[in-house]
């Protein structure tokens, strides 16, 4: 074997094959000076790039139409506008006039345009430079006779593996799963919207690699080791056999996992947990239903937006949100309202900030933008009708958070009303509890929600003051640090006391180890990745509440978290019994 890489394991699964790498980046472009005679023939050939620069982002558009949808399809229109820009036109052909080669003219034009979008004074303008930079990159690839990297480009049937330096959207939207069968990354952690993304696709991901791209030429055949973290390039004959095998094990431990999908989540000491799914994208919800998930404890609204040049309307909204409730067949969803922000961010209509987690993100933008913030809540209302809709907040803070959101479902309730429109009102309103502040005022909530929830991304995030998205701070991110198992002790009290339900929707509920602990502070809903439902239920099982609080309380106490794991980690052992399957644990789920 050539040399392994070894990052953060992201998504489950073991796949071999060609390296797909896409080097997304703006290329180098030398000085060059032209004639007087080769003017015309520059501009003309400026005019073609052009042109074959458009075909190919319509075929990208189509392409990701196809696989995504035509909501995550529409971030391309930006770009193409920017294209038909003639005023941008005649800059680069004034360049040209001046004796530069167009390659050089055209590079000098954007690099002017991107410094003066990203330091515009409204949001909207400044976040428009991600829109610059592809079309920066795919017009200088034509010009300067670079190949075309798209992923569309895999041929169906490759079984590649895409090795990049990030997953952005204008690239996650092109993705042909019919082509592309795992993802390895420089850049990302396990709780990043990368990682979370593969998970639900269920695709192999192996994140924070560094610098893989780099160290790469794209000729390679590779292993791709999701549970273990590993990238193996060119590896022997005898080392693809071992990685068969281990394929073949997972597979056999997920064909019996399947078995648990239609059993019901009781403990063996009598105590029932309600297990739900997370659902990313609506294409994700016939499968997620079939899970063996008794509803979707959270359905994430961001890929209506990011990577967008507008907004989606309300129709656009409402047809998406259908989908996935009509696939619950009456089973609770509960849709958590736009959490854009942090690692999650639009194309355009949104401020570039020094740091976004603790910005204009999620509650925050949806209270301080009523007339976007309505036609959501109008859209959830309308989907209601298809079944069991439930709306979440994220990000609450304060009280007057959730007051203020109420004021607004009671304004969008009556818009509905005056248009008569198809609707359900007094729809089920929760938060998701992800900052320490919400954590030790939890009781305050009591009298103005239906229910809680937990999203422990980002509760270990603040409470920690780690970033969740920094490859460097991976081994510093410890959701079983006895800080935030106290705050999640104290939530559990305080629903308890309120008479709320609650839930977990973190990747915290996903983890065997971490759900068993879960259990333990007392919490009685988990909502997971589709594909963790099984496995998760077996764990329920397999173990008794007494001794899941045993290990909890003892964790509790611990002075650091890798003591509250190591102890956990024993207790769950014990506990598990005479489950060989646990006891030696799913390879990336354990």
């Amino acid at each position: 074997m050539d040399r392994v890489f070894v990052g953060v394991p992201a998504s489950p699964g073991i796949v071999a094959g060609p390296v797909h790498l896409l080097r997304w980046e703006v290329p180098d472009v030398r000085h060059r000076i032209i004639s007087d005679d080769a003017i015309l023939g520059e501009i003309e050939r400026l005019h073609d790039a052009f042109t074959r620069a458009k075909e190919r982002l319509r075929q990208v558009r189509a392409r990701a139409e196809q696989h995504a949808g035509p909501e995550e399809a529409a971030i391309f229109d930006a770009q193409l506008l920017m294209l038909d820009d003639s005023s941008l036109i005649e800059e680069v052909e004034s360049n040209i006039r001046q004796n530069y080669a167009a390659e050089k003219a055209f590079d000098l034009v954007m690099l002017e345009h991107r410094q003066v979008f990203a330091r515009h004074a409204q949001p909207r303008m400044r976040e428009r430079a991600a829109d610059l930079t592809d079309i920066h990159i795919r017009v200088l690839s034509v010009l300067l006779g670079l190949p075309d990297h798209d992923p569309v480009d895999v041929p169906k049937g490759a079984h590649a593996i895409l090795v990049t330096h990030d997953l952005t959207p204008s690239l996650t939207v092109q993705l042909d799963r019919d082509a592309i069968v795992g993802i390895a990354t420089d850049a990302g952690t396990q709780t990043s919207h990368v990682a979370i993304l593969a998970r639900s696709l269920g695709l192999p991901a192996v994140l924070g690699l560094r610098d893989a791209t780099s160290q790469m030429d794209g000729t390679e055949r590779v292993v791709l080791d999701g549970a273990a973290g590993k990238l193996s390039i060119n590896p022997t004959e005898s080392e693809l056999k071992e990685y068969r095998r281990r394929a073949r094990r997972e597979a056999e431990a997920q064909a019996e996992l399947r078995q648990f999908a239609t059993v019901e989540p009781v403990t063996k000491d009598g105590t029932r947990i309600t297990l739900f799914a997370n659902v990313d994208l609506p294409e994700e919800a016939e499968a997620a239903a079939q899970s063996g998930a008794e509803g979707v404890g959270l359905m994430r609204t961001e890929f209506l937006v990011i990577g967008r040049a507008t907004m989606p309307d309300e129709d656009e909204q409402y047809r998406a949100y259908a989908r996935v409730v009509d696939a619950f067949g009456g089973r609770p969803v509960i849709i958590r309202t736009f959490d854009v922000g942090g690692d999650k961010m639009p194309a355009s209509g949104y401020p570039a900030e020094a740091n976004p987690f603790l910005g204009w993100r999620a509650i925050r933008m949806c209270l301080d933008e009523p007339k976007m913030f309505k036609a959501q809540l109008r859209a959830l209302m309308r989907a209601a009708v298809h079944g069991d809709v439930r709306i979440m907040l994220p990000l609450i803070v304060t009280l007057d958070e959730v007051r203020q959101a109420r004021t607004l479902l009671a304004e969008a309730t009556e818009e509905l009303a005056a248009r008569k429109a198809n609707f359900r009102a007094n729809l089920p309103l929760g938060v998701m509890i992800e900052t320490p502040a919400a954590a030790v005022m939890a009781d305050s909530f009591g009298r103005d929600v239906s229910f809680f929830s937990i999203g422990t991304n980002d509760l270990v995030q603040y409470t920690l003051a780690v970033d969740r998205g920094n490859a460097n701070l991976t081994s510093r991110f410890t959701p079983l640090h006895p800080a935030v198992l106290r705050l999640i002790k104290r939530i559990s009290e305080a629903a308890a006391v309120a008479g709320q339900d609650l839930s977990v929707c973190g990747e915290m509920a996903s983890q065997p180890l971490m759900a068993f602990a879960l259990i333990g502070l007392g919490l009685r809903g988990l909502s997971v990745a589709p594909r963790a439902v099984a496995l998760v239920k077996r764990v329920v099982r397999s173990v008794t509440v007494e001794a899941a609080a045993q290990a909890a309380n003892e964790a509790l106490e611990a002075p650091t978290a890798a003591i509250a794991e190591q102890g956990l980690r024993k207790r769950f052992i014990s506990a598990l019994g005479d489950d060989p399957f646990l006891r030696g644990g799913l390879p990336g789920l354990a």
